[in-house]
């Protein structure tokens, strides 16, 4: 028995360490936009990142995502995050939320939504040189990213469905089919959707918002680096 332990605590820690360092590739041509690319920006929240996408470039593409912009109101930017369907959505006061928080992140199979938030103004001017990064995608890397966001919508006759117009905001969400815990938090999510843009990414560390942003930043080290 000892044994055989021995052999299952190995090969279960051999798989953390296997999850843990498993990156996915990103595609660096999708990431050199240049003259006529897309401008896309990613915010740190703190807990929490956002991509902020242009929208004229976002409803451009067509589909249900571009369906869900034009149903938002008016701004010439769009917030796109995601997150547990009721924690995500919710306002009330963080301490209240505690319980809520804790069952999204340890109870299996949460129902999630999909946020689409409509700004005037370019959104980055209102965070730190610090808390956000910019990239520059090609059309083809600006498309198959606003693809993955897509592919999180839970449609109904090839339609988006609303979940939730929050008052006070702008702030729409939309039902996903995936689901929110915590082998599987925001920031994993929007890891997943920069590396369909080209971005390469380590998916089971990037629970964190430095994470993402690191990613980020070790592309853009690379690049400096290539340049010299």
């Amino acid at each position: 028995m000892r044994r055989v332990f021995g052999f299952l605590l190995a090969g279960a820690l051999g798989l953390i360490a296997a999850l843990w360092t498993w990156a996915l590739p990103g595609n660096p041509a999708s990431m050199a936009g240049g003259a006529g690319g897309v401008t896309v920006h990613v915010l740190n929240n703190g807990f929490h990142t956002d991509i902020a996408v242009p929208r004229a470039a976002l409803e451009a593409q067509g589909g249900p995502l571009a369906e869900a912009s034009r149903s938002i109101g008016e701004g010439d930017w769009v917030l796109i995050g995601w997150g547990d369907a009721k924690f995500f959505t919710d306002t009330s006061p963080m301490e209240d939320r505690i319980p809520d928080g804790l069952r999204a992140f340890f109870w299996p199979g949460n129902a999630s939504v999909v946020m689409l938030d409509p700004e005037a103004g370019d959104p980055s001017r209102r965070f730190p040189p610090a808390a956000r990064r910019t990239l520059h995608l090609t059309p083809d890397g600006f498309a198959r990213l606003t693809q993955r966001v897509e592919g999180s919508l839970a449609l109904i006759e090839g339609r988006p469905r609303l979940s939730v117009a929050r008052d006070g905001d702008g702030a729409h969400f939309f039902a996903s089919h995936e689901h929110f815990w915590i082998g599987y938090l925001c920031n994993n999510w929007t890891a997943r959707v920069l590396n369909a843009g080209g971005l390469p990414v380590r998916p089971q560390r990037s629970e964190t918002a430095g994470e993402v942003i690191a990613a980020i930043d070790r592309v853009q080290l690379d690049r400096a680096g290539g340049r010299d």
